[in-house]
């Protein structure tokens, strides 16, 4: 059942036959000339006429409309329109007539009546063996079998048991076992074995090993695919006698089989057991860079022809790039000047036209030009054998045979045929109906119903077959297709049309499996296929629930060689813009993950999870990579990449992963899988959630470590809180000298602050306000710890302080205290110090000094070669310090050392080196030491610097209509409370920045807002008693406005909390 069925019939009614001339030459015996008389044309131009006589048929055939012709060694064959076969030759095993004698002579052209029940549409001749394609894509063989080249089923007798197993000779013309719902659309018969290049462009192979590869003795002589051409887009197959050759829809060929003198374009090895792309010469104007994405017509090639020993292939040019034996000029290059090459040779035509077409015999070659005039080589190279006679199709074999169809006089340019012929749709035509059936949808009712059908069809067919998908070239142009059937239909419509999308691509991914796709041609699909796992979007559909499809395709592309990843990466950087790669390849995948971590919880707080979880390591693998790839071309932010449905998964589950993660060994960390250890994937907000746990983790470990017991009085003592009690007045002398007395292990407890002579305890509040005061003083730019030659907005450590390196340790300890009691710090560090935090490399870019920048990259970027003319620096810096010049030497004897072209970068990475580390190596040290007494083994590291920077002094952006969103109300207060409305028209709409920062220190302690931004912080309005004359006051340990109701009177609530905001300052209860 798996073998393609034949079509019976006679041609279609009312088609009449449009004769064709044809032309034959060579060895008597074995071509189509109705006599036995070899036929060798001169090579003189004078004599054409006599060539042309001396070629043509003039038998029956001559009647006839052939439609395809092939010659080999011993025998020849053609096809006419109405789908007879001719043949004629030497019945070497059957190959001729397989009802005939062996080794019976053939002479004149026979038809073949053993297969008149099918419609013949193209044939080709192995050296012992024939081959036929019927009209509906079924190939049928006979001949020989001796090596598996008819892709026969084994009997059931015959069950093969090893791979030297040699088949019968002398079959009958049976049908190929392609496989279940394959077609073929052309066929190449080679020396021992088949090509079969079918409908969806895959190839299918049998024979010999050395071109169908080794393979289980349970599958001897059946059709495979090669692994290394699956998904390749090919369009054309040809058959030599020992090496075989394929072209791609975009231009490239591939060969593999017996190297003999270079015929597959390489010196070694001898044999090609794998197909390998030729490398023909890049014209000057394409470079090597953009070679993988695109191929230019001057090599880009369009048909090839594989001989004994030689190799034609023509390109879009109209060119001849040639290889191999030239010992009788097969390579049209004059056999005097060149024996053979193993490099590939552009011959051009003679009188400037262009090639179209060529085949090859043992020792000769035919080649077909755009004027249909047909050349023929020589030992002199090319010579036009017909001329003027519009020929559309040659074929050329064994020793000397030829063969040309020409048009009739009054006949079509193309070749007529009398039945109807399903050929292989491309992608273009498939597209191309995907975009009708859209129209007709968007402008028919009463047709949506069937061209949704059809759209289904078309798309699972598109999905099913990965050669097909390849040849879409412009991403652009698949967003659009895609974009329309999104929002094609109706829901059923719609589901219908995702079921297909399902299931065409299960389909077509399963095809992939055990395949090499090593060739960037091959691997393009794979960026494809993303696009469609965007059908999330629509929340009315279902769409693999399971997570089949989306496991299918990471476990795929995470299966591809090396060179595929390279080809994937050139294609993702060079075919896909910015906008482009965030559309079609991140966000589909993190709809997927967030489908994929989505839970439930049930009414006992149990959690259930998707059924499709078991993908979210393959597709997190999936997406580190694009990651990587988007880092390292600046193609996306990384907010392009945080995924909600894991930012939103449960802090403790996500908090285990973490704490397994951080106490894994190397091997545990190899073999398991943890998503923390990919944390581009969590927001800043579910970062800053998973630090704060820590911390309480560690606080807890630090308080229950200095538990006392007390025999005197039977009790446990548990001190949870590091206490801290200091005078405003003296505020930073005496935390200074706190810290400095204080026990390590208590530095890692919770923070708690007081004032001394106030009453007020502290829940938070007091410590928001205590580091909101220190930060006014610590960094405080003219205090000595910090450089000025950035001016009032920038904190940088300052060189020339050597003087307090123990202030920058202690500044480093209460920098940790902040992050470790997650309270905001109003310092201004440039993003080159977070990095430095991270231990993450600097770069020019983080040279604050915007001059000194410029300088450097205009050094680097200078085009000429005359750097030490124009820029006249050494490696020697000067600088005045304190009233004297400073001089420093980048290098030893810098500054005999010029800035030459050639040590420039040189120049530049020291220069960037000593101002942003070596220059405050010591006062760095002595900071992070104390940062690190705090935040030792902490997981920092899973920020990126603006992250951190957002999470230690929070975003300046203050969206107030934001937080009147996220503000709840108590008290007996709502958003429809009169005090309520008026509060928000004075805050949103009337006071300005400055009072709103003061509103938002008084009510919260703090003047900026949270990682989120006001959005995302908590805030409460409490009534706090009917209509007075008292002011607002706060609990700013709870972000806690506590308002009287004012009513509907807006003016008294702006006077009277503008006062509390610009005037109150302490804490105290009541």
């Amino acid at each position: 059942e798996e073998d393609a069925t034949v079509e019976l019939g006679p041609p279609e009614d009312g088609v009449l036959d449009t004769n064709s001339k044809l032309y034959s030459w060579g060895r008597g015996l074995q071509s189509l000339h109705d006599d036995s008389d070899d036929r060798i044309p001169a090579s003189d131009q004078d004599d054409d006429k006599r060539n042309t006589q001396l070629m043509q048929v003039s038998t029956r055939l001559d009647s006839k409309s052939i439609l395809h012709s092939a010659c080999a060694t011993y025998h020849s064959a053609c096809a006419t329109s109405r789908g007879a076969l001719y043949v004629v030759g030497k019945n070497v095993h059957g190959c001729v007539d397989p009802n005939s004698p062996e080794g019976e002579i053939i002479a004149h052209p026979m038809l073949l009546d053993c297969i008149s029940h099918i419609r013949v549409v193209q044939v080709s001749c192995g050296y012992d063996h024939t081959a036929v394609l019927s009209s509906n894509g079924s190939v049928l063989t006979w001949g020989s079998n001796l090596h598996g080249q008819l892709g026969h089923h084994v009997n059931g007798n015959q069950k093969v048991q090893h791979t030297d197993y040699q088949g019968p000779t002398n079959c009958r013309p049976t049908g190929m076992a392609l496989g279940k719902g394959r077609r073929a659309s052309s066929i190449a018969c080679g020396t021992n074995y088949t090509l079969v290049l079918t409908q969806h462009m895959s190839l299918l192979v049998c024979g010999i090993p050395s071109i169908a590869g080794h393979r289980d003795a349970s599958k001897w002589g059946l059709p495979q695919e090669i692994p290394s051409l699956v998904g390749l887009p090919l369009v054309g197959i040809s058959a030599g006698d020992g090496h075989a050759a394929v072209v791609t829809a975009h231009g490239t060929a591939f060969v593999w089989g017996e190297n003999r003198n270079g015929c597959c374009a390489r010196d070694f090895p001898k044999t090609l057991t794998l197909p390998v792309p030729v490398k023909a010469p890049l014209p000057s104007s394409q470079s090597a860079s953009n070679s993988r994405s695109m191929v230019s017509d001057d090599i880009a090639i369009q048909h090839v022809a594989c001989g004994l020993e030689h190799t034609i292939l023509v390109t879009r040019s109209g060119d001849l790039l040639v290889c191999g034996s030239n010992y009788r000029g097969q390579l049209g290059i004059d056999a005097s000047k060149l024996q053979s090459t193993s490099k590939i040779v552009q011959v051009q035509h003679p009188k400037g036209g262009k090639f179209v077409s060529a085949d090859a015999g043992n020792g000769h070659s035919l080649v077909l030009d755009s004027a249909g005039d047909v050349w023929v080589t020589d030992t002199n190279g090319l010579n036009c054998i017909i001329e003027g006679k519009s020929v559309l199709a040659i074929a050329a074999g064994g020793d000397d045979n030829c063969i040309a169809i020409a048009s009739a006089p009054t006949g079509s340019k193309s070749l007529q045929r009398q039945f109807s012929m399903e050929m292989p749709e491309d992608t273009k035509s498939i597209v191309d109906a995907v975009d009708s059936l859209l129209e007709e949808m968007e402008t028919n009712e009463n047709s949506k119903k069937h061209a949704g059908q059809e759209i289904a069809e078309k798309s699972e067919e598109l999905l099913q077959y990965p050669s097909v998908l390849n040849l879409i070239l412009n991403p652009m142009k698949l967003e659009i297709m895609f974009e329309r059937i999104l929002c094609a239909g109706d829901v059923a419509t719609r589901q219908t049309v995702a079921n297909a999308i399902e299931r065409g691509m299960k389909l077509g991914l399963e095809s992939l499996r055990g395949s090499r796709m090593i060739y960037p041609e091959a691997v393009r699909c794979l960026l494809s296929y993303i696009k469609f796992f965007s059908i999330r979007r629509d929340e009315e559909i279902v769409f693999d629930v399971r997570g089949e499809a989306i496991f299918l395709f990471c476990d795929t592309i995470l299966g591809i060689p090396f060179e595929g990843y390279r080809a994937l990466h050139d294609f993702a950087t060079n075919l896909y813009p910015r906008n482009l790669f965030v559309k079609m390849l991140v966000r589909p995948l993190l709809l997927t993950l967030n489908a994929c971590t989505k839970f439930t919880t049930d009414e006992n707080e149990v959690e259930h999870f998707s059924s499709s979880r078991q993908a979210v390591p393959v597709i997190v693998a999936v997406l580190s990579w694009l990651h990587a790839m988007a880092e390292e071309a600046n193609l996306a932010d990384p907010t392009d990449f945080y995924s909600d449905g894991v930012s939103k998964m449960n802090t403790e589950s996500l908090f285990d992963d973490l704490y397994k993660m951080k106490n894994a060994s190397p091997h545990e960390k190899s073999k398991n899988f943890y998503l923390c250890a990919h944390p581009f994937l969590l927001s800043p907000s579910c970062k800053r959630n998973l630090l704060q746990m820590e911390f309480q983790v560690e606080m807890f470990k630090a308080m229950m470590g200095d538990v006392n017991f007390s025999a005197s009085t039977n009790e446990i003592k548990v001190e949870p809180f590091y206490q801290l009690e200091i005078e405003r007045e003296h505020l930073v002398e005496q935390t200074l000298e706190r810290i400095k007395q204080a026990d390590p292990k208590d530095i890692r407890k919770r923070l708690r602050v007081s004032f001394k002579g106030e009453e007020g305890i502290d829940a938070g509040g007091v410590t928001k306000e205590f580091f909101q005061l220190l930060s006014e003083e610590l960094f405080d730019v003219h205090s000595g710890l910090w450089s000025n030659k950035y001016g009032d907005d920038l904190n940088w450590f300052n060189s020339e302080n050597t003087w307090d390196e123990k202030g920058y340790e202690l500044i480093g300890i209460l920098f940790g205290l902040a992050l470790y009691n997650s309270v905001l710090l109003d310092v201004r560090f440039p993003l080159a110090a977070y990095r430095k935090i991270l231990g993450l490399p600097l770069g020019l870019e983080d040279i604050m000094d915007e001059e000194l920048r410029k300088g450097l990259k205009q050094l680097l970027d200078y085009p000429g070669d005359d750097v030490e003319e124009i820029f006249c620096v050494t490696f020697e810096l000067t600088w005045m310090e304190l009233g004297e010049e400073r001089r420093l030497e980048l290098k030893p004897d810098g500054a005999n050392i010029p800035v030459t072209n050639e040590n420039r970068e040189e120049y530049v990475l020291r220069y960037v080196r000593w101002v942003l580390v070596d220059s405050i190596q010591s006062q760095w040290d002595s900071f992070q030491t104390g940062l690190m007494r705090v935040m030792e083994d902490s997981s920092l590291d899973l920020f990126l610097p603006e992250e951190l920077e957002l999470l230690v002094v929070g975003t300046p952006e203050l969206d107030f209509a934001a937080l009147q969103t996220n503000t709840k109300y108590e008290g007996g207060y709502d958003e429809d409370s009169d005090v309520v409305k008026n509060f928000w028209t004075f805050v949103v709409k009337d006071a300005s920045l400055e009072t709103q920062v003061k509103l938002l220190k008084f009510a919260a302690a703090s003047t900026k807002a949270p990682i989120g931004g006001l959005g995302k912080m908590d805030f409460i309005i409490q009534r706090a008693g009917p209509d007075s004359s008292n002011l607002p006051t706060s609990h700013t340990c709870f972000n806690t406005l506590l308002l009287p109701d004012y009513g509907s009177d807006y003016d008294k609530l702006k006077k009277l909390l503008g006062r509390a905001i610009l005037e109150c300052e302490g804490f105290g209860l009541e």
